[in-house]
């Protein structure tokens, strides 16, 4: 389920990107970072966030595939640039992670059952820290960020799996 923000509350900015050294943006995800590989959450980085951002919030999932969720990530340090180290997911320096829809805790990589199916990072800029517990789901992470969101930055990929 999408939520929904007024366009009012979001900075009106096209400054704030989202950007990985992996894949270009609407290019193919190595097979590195998905079930075929080594499953490894991709570097990501950002810049132009507003100057307000206390926290980032970072919900990757699978339009093609209603919405399946594969990492959350939240309360990552507010800055106008910062970014997540390659294979951080399972890193003991991981930021919190919430429960993705394969059941897991962290990143589970692209794993399309047919055809090709795109993969959108979205990378939320908050002004404050959510301050959540455990490992939650998307739709607690979202309703946590409701209301708190300067400006949102999204990087697509596309995988299909071979054979």
């Amino acid at each position: 389920m999408a939520r929904v923000v007024a366009p009012s509350t979001l900075m009106d900015d096209s400054s704030f990107r989202l950007m990985s050294t992996a894949f270009e943006e609407g290019g193919p995800i190595p097979s590195r970072f998905t079930c075929d590989g080594e499953d490894v959450s991709p570097d990501l980085t950002w810049d132009g966030a507003p100057d307000e951002t206390a926290a980032f919030a970072l919900i990757v999932e699978d339009p093609d595939a209603r919405g399946f969720v594969h990492w959350l990530a939240f309360d990552l340090t507010g800055s106008a640039s910062g970014g997540l180290a390659e294979g951080v997911s399972t890193s003991p320096d991981a930021p919190p992670q919430g429960t993705n829809d394969f059941g897991r805790l962290g990143w589970a990589g692209p794993c399309p059952p047919s055809g090709e199916h795109r993969y959108v990072f979205t990378l939320l800029a908050l002004d404050e820290v959510l301050g959540l517990t455990g490992a939650p789901r998307a739709d607690e992470l979202r309703a946590a960020t409701d209301g708190h969101v300067l400006a949102e930055a999204t990087l697509t990929a596309r995988y299909r799996r071979e054979g």
